[in-house]
């Protein structure tokens, strides 16, 4: 299946949808190019651009480059933000067959098609459930998407970034000196409630638990682990910990504290016995 093919105009409205881009006169068979096309159809292009990076086929290359091409065309025409896009389209059509022949035996010739595709990509903006639930996933994996939820979202950042870039060219026009309060603070800021940046090892006065992004765990002072574990996030509580993602080792601190204490009380009544 090749796909449907948008962006043509609108039989209702007489509307584009999305923005394309597009490669003709490529020397691939069709055919070949939809194996790769199939593989990114309706993902967000960021997930696209990751799977054509991967993919062991001539055409992903191509496909690759056209992707970029779609994305830079969202942006830069119609100022739309990368991280919302996603790929509404995918298709390639035959192209011209160039005639060749080959030579065989007594006097003939054998017949060779190289073929040719045209290929486009249509990317759109992604509705707002599912921009929601894609921005969601990407905070799950990374620091830097945790800080982009937190700031409201890729579009919120990208507008705050182009504001104090203006800010900071007017105030070099006019021989200013301009401290970005703003960036200091995101700097040392992390992108959970009651946590700040590890800053080395030492604890911040009223956040001293440790937690750390790779293993998503975090530890407490005193636990087994602590002295240990690098930190990458300091936390106020226990609860603020847990309601970031992080979990303590080898199951609840509070289950493992009630473990000991049953342990401590059964010893000492065993010992009260013996006397």
């Amino acid at each position: 299946m090749t796909g449907p093919k948008l962006n043509e105009g609108s039989f209702v409205a007489g509307e584009r949808s999305g923005v394309k881009a597009s490669a003709k006169y490529v020397r691939m068979s069709a055919s070949k190019v939809r194996v790769v096309l199939n593989l990114i159809r309706g993902l967000p292009v960021r997930r696209a651009d990751e799977v054509l990076q991967f993919t062991d086929r001539e055409a992903a290359t191509v496909v690759r480059k056209i992707l970029a091409s779609a994305v830079a065309n969202a942006q830069h025409n119609h100022e739309q933000d990368p991280e919302e896009l996603y790929v509404k389209a995918a298709f390639a059509d035959e192209g011209p067959t160039l005639k060749r022949f080959t030579p065989r035996a007594r006097g003939r010739a054998g017949k060779i098609n190289k073929r040719t595709a045209h290929i486009t990509l249509v990317v759109d903006r992604l509705d707002d459930d599912r921009l929601e639930v894609v921005q969601a996933r990407e905070a799950r994996r990374t620091v830097a998407g945790r800080r982009r939820a937190a700031a409201g979202g890729t579009a919120a950042s990208r507008r705050a970034r182009v504001e104090r870039s203006r800010q900071r060219v007017t105030a070099a026009a006019a021989g200013e000196t301009v401290v970005d309060d703003t960036e200091l603070v995101n700097d040392t800021a992390a992108p959970f409630v009651g946590a700040i940046v590890a800053d080395g090892d030492t604890a911040p006065e009223g956040y001293e638990i440790k937690g750390n992004q790779q293993s998503m765990l975090f530890h407490t002072p005193g636990s087994r682990y602590y002295n240990q574990t690098k930190a990458e996030f300091w936390f106020d509580t226990v609860e603020n910990a847990e309601a970031a993602g992080f979990s303590a080792p080898g199951g609840s601190q509070s289950a493992d504290d009630a473990n000991d204490d049953e342990q401590v009380n059964d010893s000492t009544e065993a010992a009260e016995e013996n006397n």
